[in-house]
């Protein structure tokens, strides 16, 4: 059995599917989450999928008190992936305070606690979005790319992070870290036990998109065609969400067991092509041959037109490659939505 790794935000999109890889690759998990935009059954469904029932813990990262206990319960924690975090662009806009709040106290009190607890490593769940509008010349953008200020108080809160992140470790705390700056993560696990299931009106395209096709949702809106882009919707970087998860597997071994990397590192990880808005929507439309009601909508304050990424340097120095095709990825998607609707979830 490897190593003990306290996945924060565990019970949501991302950590949970990369619970279930932590798992299968031979690490013990412990998962805590505030359940804020999660529910605890998923923890059911990372069961199903891998046999193993992981640790679970109640707690919000923001409360120091509560999150300490969690060390204290667990000893045995080397390694951290910290994806707890309000995430919606446009609420981010719209709550500023929530998200400075949330998103920069909940890693401030990780870090304080990882040197005390003897916690070797974090990874970091950071985003494409610390790279604002890319000029042309740098798409696909690398990780040498100039860091823009961001469009939204949430892409903020990932530059800010990132740099508390690089002054901590610089200033000599015995930690390691490596930040995942991820694209647009989609699907579903190919077992539809666990997928993307945000409480309330989804913020992100592909539960949209999926939520319409099976009658949730009236309507599904393209939030601008008028961009500069081929189609004039904007341009993102599609990623499987399994793949992503492995990335992390990959980003902790390297954290945990290779004492000779550099202190801080930075990834991206998408697939390195960009697909419009519509090229989904058409593209999920053939994957499933369901047809979608949708209808163009004005621009929506803080989405950037077009970015995608470079990601060779993942591919090189993590040993890590985004292998899914959309259109496989976009059927994993329906089959969660469709699954949801036979367990009268949605």
């Amino acid at each position: 059995m490897k190593q003990t790794i306290l996945v924060t935000g565990g019970t949501g999109f991302i950590g949970s599917h990369t619970t279930v890889e932590l798992q299968q690759a031979g690490y013990q998990v412990v998962i805590i989450d505030n359940l804020s935009n999660s529910k605890v059954e998923v923890i059911d469904g990372i069961e199903k999928i891998t046999g193993i029932r992981p640790a679970f813990e109640q707690v919000d990262c923001c409360d120091m008190e509560a999150l300490e206990g969690v060390f204290k319960k667990y000893p045995a924690i080397e390694g951290i992936i910290h994806f707890a975090a309000s995430k919606a662009v446009g609420e981010s806009v719209e709550k500023p305070l929530m998200y400075y709040r949330n998103n920069i106290t909940s890693l401030l009190n990780l870090l304080e606690l990882m040197p005390k607890y003897d916690v070797k490593g974090i990874i970091f769940s950071s985003s494409c979005t610390v790279y604002g509008q890319p000029s042309i010349e740098n798409l696909p953008v690398t990780e040498q790319a100039p860091i823009q200020k961001a469009l939204s108080p949430y892409g903020n809160t990932k530059q800010i992070n990132e740099e508390i992140i690089q002054d901590y470790i610089h200033s000599g705390a015995a930690v390691k870290a490596i930040i995942l700056r991820y694209f647009n993560p989609i699907g579903a696990h190919p077992s539809a036990l666990i997928g993307e299931l945000p409480n309330g009106v989804p913020m992100n395209l592909i539960p949209f998109v999926t939520q319409t096709a099976i009658g949730i949702r009236e309507q599904l809106k393209i939030f601008g065609n008028d961009y500069s882009t081929p189609d004039g919707t904007c341009i993102r970087d599609y990623i499987y969400v399994v793949d992503l998860a492995k990335a992390h597997v990959k980003a902790m071994e390297r954290v945990l067991d290779k004492p000779e990397t550099d202190p801080v590192e930075v990834f991206n990880i998408g697939t390195g092509t960009g697909l419009s808005t519509l090229e989904v929507v058409e593209g999920f439309e053939k994957a499933t041959g369901v047809k979608l009601n949708w209808a163009y909508a004005p621009r929506r304050e803080g989405d950037i037109e077009k970015v995608w990424g470079n990601v060779d340097k993942a591919n090189k120095v993590l040993g890590w490659k985004a292998e899914a095709n959309i259109e496989d990825v976009l059927r994993s998607a329906w089959k969660w939505q469709k699954k949801l609707r036979e367990d009268g979830i949605q």
